[in-house]
């Protein structure tokens, strides 16, 4: 857990932090990117699209940008990389379903939410006890790449949706090789991997993955770091924020209220600019089932993140058996999270206050997020019960499921840290309403494509 001393020992006044972003960068010829970024809202100013530094590209990054945006490297001739994730929507999902449809013909339901594939520069190779950048945790599971780990970089990452049936659904790597051969940029693929490069396909396969990661790595639409709290953070002129922004987050590095900073803040970077708002560390925190997802038809089929079933070398054994890693999901960084349709692995919520009174009251009014059972429906929900929450109607006894995506043999595995620090139903949570509010404000700081208003409001849901 992040202590409020560990964000002024980086040296940023109000418990902020920072870290300065170094290009990873591909040996070879190199040429100005094109890569579209992201127009995105800002805390006090309108919506904007700054302009994209100019930046050299290697061959390798240069092939990587082409097969980020080709459509005809998928089954369905329909579907690229950027399809899901958009670089207009921070390169994540440009809708909030909570699943993608990908497949042969674009119908077919994935089991996760899309994540955003920014700020991935840094992620470290998942291991079972990775040392937590706070300084302060014990080791834990921590980095590697999808919701679960079970990619070490991301080329290895770029493999998983080629060949996945429910995403780009190829018959196989000689099947996205003979694809690129066939397309315009072929050549380009040669100068970069060797004139001969198609006559082995799993090496060739291997250097398409490679090219998606250097384009990634390189291209500074993947790492812009152009929110306000970037401004804030390299003490920049339109950098200062407002009372409810600083409010904001004094609650997300509060032990008493919010605690985000506990697993949303990695500090300890290189030469000393802003802060990823992840420390690459995975939790069990019970999320909802989600009913959105088809594969949750079956009763019998569970999403437990690093344990399976996607992830294969954590499995329960014997099945049922004790299992540390059963219900733990990547903690993700938070930047751009304002800006998000859809949220958490499974994607069963859709805005960032309902994210946020989920930590606040899932131990306080349970009934609110999970299902009751062998209650009665209420005819008309009473005055005080909440609307926010996923369960919409109000019960008279029953038994509320909660966990209920959580198989009961693994319960023990959910974190218990505040604000998730189960408390008893019914008492009060951590967070004020006014807590919530500027938490809200602080979080849309992390916003990419900033512009500082040529005259600062004076009043506005975020200022005062």
């Amino acid at each position: 857990m992040i202590q409020p001393s560990i964000f002024n020992r980086i040296g940023l006044a109000v418990l902020a932090g920072g870290m300065t972003l170094a290009l990873s960068a591909c040996s070879g010829g190199r040429t100005a990117s094109t890569a579209p970024t992201a127009p995105t809202t800002s805390t006090g100013a309108a919506a904007t699209t700054p302009a994209v530094p100019a930046v050299s590209l290697s061959l390798a990054a240069q092939v990587g940008q082409k097969l980020f945006f080709d459509q005809s490297l998928s089954g369905s001739g329909k579907m690229s990389c950027a399809t899901c994730h958009d670089p207009k929507f921070a390169y994540g999902p440009p809708n909030g379903l909570a699943v993608q449809l990908g497949g042969p013909n674009l119908a077919t339901a994935g089991f996760r939410a899309a994540p955003s594939l920014r700020y991935k520069e840094y992620t470290p190779a998942y291991a079972d006890l990775l040392d937590n950048p706070d300084g302060i945790s014990a080791p834990g599971p921590g980095g590697g790449f999808t919701w679960d780990g079970r990619a070490d970089t991301l080329a290895a990452q770029a493999k998983i949706p080629l060949l996945d049936v429910h995403e780009m659904a190829n018959a196989g790597s000689a099947d996205v090789v003979a694809k690129i051969q066939a397309a315009a940029y072929a050549a380009l693929f040669q100068q970069a991997f060797g004139s001969n490069v198609f006559a082995d396909s799993v090496a060739a396969f291997t250097h398409a993955a490679e090219a998606l990661q250097a384009f990634q790595l390189e291209d500074p639409s993947f790492h812009p770091y152009s929110s306000k709290f970037d401004l804030y953070a390299g003490n920049k002129i339109g950098g200062t924020l407002t009372p409810a922004e600083t409010r904001g987050m004094a609650v997300f590095t509060s032990t008493k209220t919010g605690n985000c900073a506990s697993c949303h803040f990695q500090g300890a970077g290189l030469n000393g600019s802003s802060a990823l708002f992840t420390d690459f560390s995975y939790e069990a925190i019970g999320v909802p089932r989600n009913p959105a997802i088809p594969a949750n038809n079956d009763p019998a089929y569970t999403d437990m993140g690093v344990c399976g079933p996607l992830r294969t070398d954590h499995l329960p054994s014997p099945a049922g058996a004790a299992n540390r890693f059963c219900g733990m999901f990547k903690t993700p960084t938070l930047r751009n999270v304002a800006s998000r349709q859809t949220f958490f692995h499974n994607g069963v919520m859709h805005s960032l206050e309902q994210v946020i009174r989920f930590y606040n009251t899932r131990d306080t009014n349970p009934e609110i997020w999970y299902p009751t059972a062998g209650g009665v429906a209420k005819a008309a929900n009473d005055a005080a019960f909440p609307a926010y929450g996923l369960i919409t109607t109000q019960y008279a006894g029953g038994t509320v499921q909660k966990y209920n995506d959580f198989p009961a043999a693994y319960r023990t595995n959910v974190d218990s840290q505040l604000p998730l620090d189960g408390r008893a139903a019914g008492s009060a949570p951590p967070m004020s309403e006014q807590n919530i509010a500027d938490l809200i404000c602080f979080l849309g700081t992390l916003t990419d494509g900033y512009v500082p208003p040529q005259t600062a409001p004076v009043s506005a849901s975020c200022v005062n």
